[in-house]
């Protein structure tokens, strides 16, 4: 069985390596105040396209947080402007209590993407120790994290291995143990395993959760699936059609340790049917409005 994909964020190389700084206790780790982003008019004739109106949303340190909408709702909008690579039009984000800029500078979290992007010309063990070269660490500091990462998602033995060679699912999990490479506080993952098979999926979805456990890191996770989102969360965000709004955050009742079984039971079901509801509630107004 295959793990997790992700495509590490790498930051601007920069003349001197930045660490994250310590975060005071009790500081969330992303405040999000009265956001929204609106897109010029591509054309002179064209309306301005307002993506996000008015997001208020925190999360707090350790939370596994799934934001979950229909496509064009906003939700990669929200993590892009989280992860400083979209700017919001109004309101504030603080990531770690920073800008989305100075966070990214200081490598407060690590993104991973909708498709892992490795570079085919170098091993695994040469993807997973690119960023820590960018950051300037020494060639032997930079082969042993990487080689501890690998460990970490389960590709020990893969080193030297490209990544044609390798199942897509394999792949997202060289792109995780690449964001990880740095210590990221924050995970940040686009709809990472939204192209891979069922079988595959779950079981990404249950490795990822393993490490969520291990590591407790903050985790902003993207997903069209109800049932990964229930899975996966200590809290699920459910949006609007665009202008993506929130609609509901629901707090998840499921236990702190979870394995793929607990899909099955009546509590995960009905925390499901609460998604559901809240997303076609979201649709029903949106249609009424037109």
């Amino acid at each position: 069985m295959n793990a997790p994909e992700r495509l590490a964020d790498q930051p601007a190389p920069t003349s001197a390596v930045l660490r994250t700084p310590a975060t005071p206790a009790g500081q969330p780790a992303v405040q999000v105040r009265r956001a929204s982003v609106v897109y010029p008019p591509a054309q002179s004739n064209d309306q301005p396209v307002q993506a996000l109106s008015e997001i208020d949303l925190t999360i707090g340190q350790g939370e596994f947080v799934s934001l979950i909408g229909p496509s064009g709702c906003g939700k990669t909008t929200l993590l892009r402007v989280i992860a400083d690579l979209e700017p919001i039009s109004s309101g504030e984000v603080l990531v770690n209590g920073l800008t989305p800029h100075d966070a990214r500078l200081a490598r407060a979290y690590g993104y991973v993407f909708q498709a892992p992007a490795l570079f085919p010309w170098r091993t695994v063990l040469a993807n997973v120790m690119l960023p820590l070269q960018i950051q300037g660490r020494r060639q032997a500091e930079a082969e042993a994290v990487a080689r501890e990462q690998l460990g970490r998602v389960g590709l020990t033995g893969f080193e030297r291995k490209y990544p044609w060679q390798l199942s897509g699912g394999m792949q997202q999990r060289v792109s995780i143990a690449r964001a990880l490479g740095f210590e990221p506080k924050i995970l940040m993952m686009d709809e990472p395993f939204g192209a891979l098979d069922e079988i595959t999926r779950d079981g990404l979805n249950e490795q990822l959760q393993q490490l969520w456990q291990r590591e407790r890191r903050t985790v902003v996770f993207v997903t069209h699936s109800i049932a990964e989102a229930v899975y996966l969360s200590t809290r699920i965000v459910v949006m609007s059609p665009r202008p993506g709004r929130i609609l509901k955050i629901i707090e998840s009742t499921l236990p702190d340790q979870r394995s793929l079984d607990l899909r099955d039971t009546p509590e995960f079901m009905a925390l499901a049917h609460e998604v559901r509801e809240g997303l076609a509630d979201g649709h029903d107004g949106h249609a009424g409005r037109h």
